[in-house]
């Protein structure tokens, strides 16, 4: 316990304290029996996984081994309940599923039009414009309520993510290549029939295209249920300099109403996510 009045030590002194008195302990011959790796590792396992790579990582070479090691990674995914999908297909890295995991999340702002077009880069704004409104059907997903509408000309809709700033450095893509799981959902009035369109891409430092998905226009005829549909894509296997992506949909109404007929889009995410992933 510290002394009374003395001020807790900060993270970065706690970070500083264990590298130089572990060091100190992995040098001296006859203090290195005097605690078990067993010990050590379940210390390891009780600190930010963020400090065991950055600071305990490089105490020593039993701390080294302790940390690289997929034991303790299939332990620390066990205690915090992250699992595969697929439990009898463990991960090729538990390390790196395990970051994955623990970061996932949607990339893209405003995907639900909660806040109206807020987030999002107008490409085209045909016939009435975009709106946002409450969703005419339910939707699968009891949650999602609002969804954007396009009119009778061309609405097409777009966000930029950087991938640095959300925290996945170009050194982080290209050696771990993540899968980049995309998907979007969309939904024709039933009185009109309308198009919709999708197109994602992969871009590099110049925004410059790698990879791109981009599949056929989906059409509705009138007089139909009002179905929602997802669309679905997974990057795999992109290749080096992956920085940002890039992603566009809309659609219009092909009766040319005044109006918001035209197809209805929501829910839609872009997240980086573990190659087990399918």
């Amino acid at each position: 316990y510290p002394a009374k009045n003395q001020q807790p030590c900060s993270t970065a002194g706690f970070s500083s304290r264990i590298r130089t008195e572990s060091c100190f302990l992995c040098q001296c011959s006859g203090l290195r029996s005097a605690v078990p790796l067993a010990v050590v590792e379940e210390i390891l396992l009780n600190l930010p996984a963020h400090q065991v790579v950055r600071v305990c990582r490089l105490v020593c070479r039993e701390w080294k081994e302790l940390v690289d090691s997929a034991a303790h990674w299939r332990e620390r995914c066990r205690r915090e309940g992250i699992q595969p999908q697929d439990p009898s297909r463990a991960p090729d890295g538990w390390c790196q599923f395990y970051f994955l995991t623990k970061k996932r999340r949607n990339l893209l702002k405003n995907p639900r039009a909660e806040d109206k077009l807020q987030g999002w880069k107008i490409v085209q704004n045909g016939g009435d414009r975009w709106v946002a409104e409450e969703n005419r059907n339910p939707f699968p997903h009891s949650p999602v309520t609002k969804c954007f509408v396009t009119s009778y000309g061309l609405c097409l809709k777009q966000q930029l993510i950087d991938l640095k700033k959300e925290g996945y450095n170009e050194a982080f893509m290209d050696q771990l290549q993540p899968h980049i799981k995309i998907s979007d959902w969309y939904a024709p009035r039933f009185d009109c029939g309308c198009q919709y369109e999708i197109s994602v891409e992969l871009l590099d430092r110049r925004k410059k295209p790698i990879c791109t998905f981009q599949p056929e226009k989906v059409f509705f005829q009138q007089w139909n249920d009002e179905p929602w549909c997802e669309m679905t894509h997974v990057f795999k296997d992109y290749g080096p300099g992956v920085q940002f992506i890039r992603f566009t949909h809309g659609g219009v109404d092909t009766q040319y109403w005044a109006g918001w007929y035209g197809i209805r889009v929501t829910n839609s995410s872009v997240e980086i996510c573990p190659a087990e992933e399918r």
